[in-house]
């Protein structure tokens, strides 16, 4: 949940924490201690610019793959999700149907402060198309970007709440295909199974390979067995391949960025862009600042 939450908090953040510096340095005018403050604010901007410069190459060097066709992996896909009954859930909060939610819920204090008595988000599985296949979305851990923001007061709460509607999906995680072409079968431990299986029923496997009507399975008998099985297996795996895997992406499992949003890969890569930008200019007046305080 807390990587979840890292993208939608770091911004304000950021924000709240230099205008807290700002203000505290034009408290203390020309100072050294002004000097420090403002290249703290350098710093955070700093690193606020490295993770927005990084999700915006990350972005910029992952072409958009087709689900029919795409690599097993780290990609990224764009399409819509399947608005059905069976794919839509409902927000707790509101009612309305969507495919992710999330959502906070504060109560107001006597103080009129307003303080958090409640959260939630959802971890439904939902389904999204691009014409080529279909690819359920497991969103546990994902960073939501660009959901609809709603708010709504009644009485003494306050209630807030993200919706992603599904009309555009944009997706960057892990991609892999269950079943199909791509399956990872083993023959000679699908074999032994089957054999045990036979050997279980016992009655079944002399009728089956008792041909000399002996009461006993000689080895000749038990190496038409083992040959039987083989090919049964083979077929199965044939038929296994044969058929249309099932395509999911979920979160990374070596760490790296798993990302929902309802923004093309144009608008997210040129959001990023904008932030990193912005911060890089904090960054330079910095600099610039901090010098000509201690000069």
């Amino acid at each position: 949940m807390l990587r979840g939450f890292k993208s939608h908090y770091a911004g304000l953040i950021t924000s709240f924490s230099h205008l807290a510096l700002l203000a505290i340095a034009i408290q203390l005018g020309r100072q050294p201690q002004t000097a420090l403050i403002v290249g703290l604010i350098g710093v955070i901007s700093f690193f606020a610019w490295a993770s927005s410069f990084h999700r915006k190459r990350l972005i910029a060097d992952t072409p958009t793959s087709r689900i029919g066709s795409a690599a097993q992996g780290y990609v990224e896909l764009h399409g819509r999700a399947l608005l059905d009954d069976d794919n839509l859930i409902r927000s707790p909060v509101s009612g309305i149907s969507c495919v992710w939610y999330r959502y906070r819920v504060y109560l107001r204090q006597e103080n009129n402060k307003w303080q958090k008595v409640g959260h939630g988000v959802s971890d439904s599985i939902f389904q999204i198309t691009d014409g080529s296949g279909q690819c359920f979305i497991d969103p546990n851990h994902a960073e939501v970007i660009g959901a609809e923001r709603r708010v709504t007061i009644e009485g003494q709460y306050r209630r807030v709440e993200e919706l992603l509607y599904g009309h555009s999906v944009y997706a960057l995680g892990e991609f892999s295909t269950l079943g199909g072409a791509g399956s990872q079968l083993n023959l000679k431990e699908d074999m032994a199974l089957l054999l045990a299986e036979w050997k279980r029923d016992r009655a079944a496997l002399h009728e089956r390979f008792d041909l000399d009507g002996n009461g006993e399975i000689d080895q000749q008998e038990w190496e038409l067995a083992r040959r039987t099985a083989v090919r049964e297996v083979e077929k199965q795996h044939r038929d296994i391949r044969a058929q249309n895997g099932t395509h999911i992406m979920r979160a990374p499992r070596d760490g790296r960025l798993f990302i929902l949003s309802n923004h093309s890969p144009h608008r997210l890569r040129n959001q990023y862009l904008c932030w990193s930008v912005w911060h890089l200019l904090i960054v330079l007046a910095s600099v610039v600042a901090v010098i000509w305080l201690l000069s």
